[in-house]
C-alpha cells in the first residue's frame, strides 16, 4: 500500500505491514547473509555504579594484549630516533658508570667485591640498577606524555606504563651482551645457578612495574613526584648494594640493606653469576614487597583511571 505525500510523491506505508515476530529469549536471529548468530555474541557495556567498588577488569588487559606489544616497540623507537649512536646508548651507559666507579672504589678506594672481579661485580649491579631506574623513571611521565591518546581513545590505561617497563627490558636485553663479554673476559665458571638469572630479572620487572605504575597514576594529580623522584632514586641507589658489597656494611646496620627490595635481587642475581648461596630472607623480602607493591599500584591506578582524561 502507498501513501500519497504533500510533494506529490508516493512512498510505501509500512505500518500496514505486519511486523516480524520477535525472536524468542536466546533464540539466534537470522542475518542478511542466511547465516544466523547467536544472540550472545552481540558486544554488551555494563555501567555499574562507583558504590559497587573497584573493578580490576582483568580481562580487558587480555583481550587489548596486542596493544601492548605496538605500545613497546612504539617507546622503543622514539627513545632512539634521530640519535647518532642509536640503541648503542644502552650499552654506553652501564659501561661507562662501570669505568668510573671502578676507578674510583676499587683502583683508589681498594674496595673488594668478594668472588667477582669489581668490574664485573659493579656492571652487574649497574646493569640491574639502570633497568630499574629507567623503567620507573619512564613511567613516571608515560601518561602525562600520553595526554592526547588517553583522552581521545579508550583502551587499558595500564598498558602505558607497563609498556615503559617492557621497553627498558629490551635495553636490558642488549647490555648483558657486556655482561657474557665480562663474564668470559674473567674466565667465570657457568654453573646451573646461572639458570637463576632469569628468574631475578622477572623479580625485578615485577617490581619496577609495580613502583612505575603507581607512581604514574600519582602523578597525574601531583605533578611534584617528578621533580622528587630524581632525587629519590638517587639515593636509592646508594642505599642499594650496587656499588659495594653488603660485607662493608656493619653488623648492626645490615637490616637496612635486608628490607630494602633491590637487596635481595641484586645479590641474588650476582650469585647466580658465580654459583654461590642465594641470601633466601632477602629474597624473599624482595619477592613478598615486589607482590605488595603491585596489587597496591594496580589498586590505586584502577581506582583513579576515571578521572585521568579529566586532569591530566
Amino acid at each position: 500500500m502507498s501513501v500519497k505525500t504533500s510533494d506529490g510523491s508516493s512512498r510505501e506505508d509500512v505500518s500496514a505491514a505486519p511486523a516480524p515476530p520477535a525472536p524468542a529469549h536466546g533464540a539466534a536471529a537470522a542475518t542478511p547473509g542466511g547465516t544466523r548468530a547467536h544472540a550472545h555474541s552481540v558486544p554488551r557495556v555494563v555501567i555499574e555504579s562507583e558504590e559497587t567498588g573497584v573493578h580490576l577488569n582483568l580481562g580487558d588487559l587480555w583481550a587489548y594484549r596486542e596493544l601492548l606489544y605496538f605500545l613497546t616497540w612504539r617507546d622503543v623507537k622514539v627513545r632512539y630516533k634521530q640519535t647518532l649512536m642509536g640503541a648503542a646508548w644502552v650499552v654506553i651507559q652501564p659501561l661507562m658508570l662501570m669505568l668510573i666507579v671502578t676507578l674510583v672504589f676499587n683502583r683508589f678506594a681498594r674496595l673488594g667485591a668478594g668472588a667477582l672481579p669489581y668490574p664485573l661485580f659493579a656492571y652487574s649491579g649497574l646493569l640491574l640498577w639502570t633497568f630499574f631506574s629507567t623503567a620507573v623513571s619512564s613511567s613516571t611521565h608515560s601518561l602525562t606524555s600520553n595526554s592526547n591518546l588517553i583522552t581521545k581513545v579508550y583502551f587499558p590505561r595500564l598498558f602505558v606504563p607497563a609498556a615503559a617497563v617492557a621497553a627498558g627490558l629490551v635495553d636490558l636485553s642488549i647490555a648483558s651482551v657486556i655482561l657474557a663479554a665480562l663474564m668470559i673476559y674473567y674466565g667465570v665458571a657457568l654453573t646451573i645457578s646461572l639458570a637463576l638469572a632469569p628468574l631475578f630479572v622477572a623479580l625485578l620487572t615485577l617490581f619496577a612495574l609495580g613502583v612505575g605504575t603507581l607512581v604514574s597514576a600519582l602523578t597525574v594529580k601531583y605533578r611534584d613526584l617528578r621533580h622528587a623522584l630524581p632525587f629519590l632514586l638517587q639515593f636509592w641507589m646508594f642505599a642499594s648494594p650496587v656499588i659495594y658489597p653488603t660485607t662493608i656494611v656493619p653488623g648492626r646496620w645490615r637490616w637496612l640493606l635486608v628490607v630494602n627490595p633491590l637487596t635481595g635481587v641484586i645479590e641474588g642475581f650476582r650469585a647466580s653469576l658465580t654459583g654461590e648461596a642465594v641470601d633466601r630472607r632477602a629474597v624473599a623480602v624482595s619477592a613478598i614487597t615486589a607482590v605488595i607493591v603491585c596489587a597496591l599500584a594496580l589498586y590505586v591506578f584502577r581506582r583513579t583511571e576515571d578521572t585521568f582524561a579529566d586532569v591530566i
